[in-house]
């Protein structure tokens, strides 16, 4: 999969290119420069140079958060032209994640692991998580998912 959702950024940087799409281009620019960082960190581990598309899917959840962040600082700032760059750069990075899981299917996953951990409080949360995250990971945001488990666990 790591191959095929590298060809096919690849491929839409091409397409977008041709289209003269500027701000499509930069954004799969900006995809493409972070997952040959993510290349770059990988060789120095002595581990197998190519990474997972799980180790792709993690490069893209982590854009998506920043684009996120910054466009909050910029709502706060008042600048609603680079709010709009950052919601336009989210929009094009999230086309590449998986399905996203709705709010029920999050809550069946958290009353998963709450049952096979048997957790009752905020001590055993990091279980929870582990668990929830491992079955969810690029399809849920975290932020989500540990809100969810704090309000089931108390804070």
């Amino acid at each position: 999969m790591a191959a095929g959702l590298r060809e096919r950024i690849n491929a839409d940087l091409k397409e977008a290119m041709k289209a003269q799409d500027k701000r499509r281009v930069s954004t799969l620019r900006l995809i493409m420069a972070a997952v040959k960082d993510r290349d770059i960190q990988s060789r120095g581990t002595g581990r197998d140079d190519t990474p997972t598309a799980a180790d792709l899917l993690a490069v893209l959840a982590r854009m998506i958060k920043q684009r996120k962040e910054s466009a909050a600082t910029y709502e706060e700032g008042g600048r609603p032209e680079l709010v709009q760059k950052e919601g336009a750069q989210l929009e094009a990075i999230a086309a590449y994640l998986p399905e996203q899981l709705s709010d029920g299917q999050v809550d069946a996953l958290i009353n998963e692991a709450l049952q096979a951990t048997g957790a009752t409080s905020m001590k055993e949360m990091g279980k929870v998580m582990g668990i929830v995250m491992g079955k969810a990971r690029g399809k849920a945001d975290g932020n989500l998912v540990q809100d969810k488990v704090k309000a089931r666990l108390g804070d």
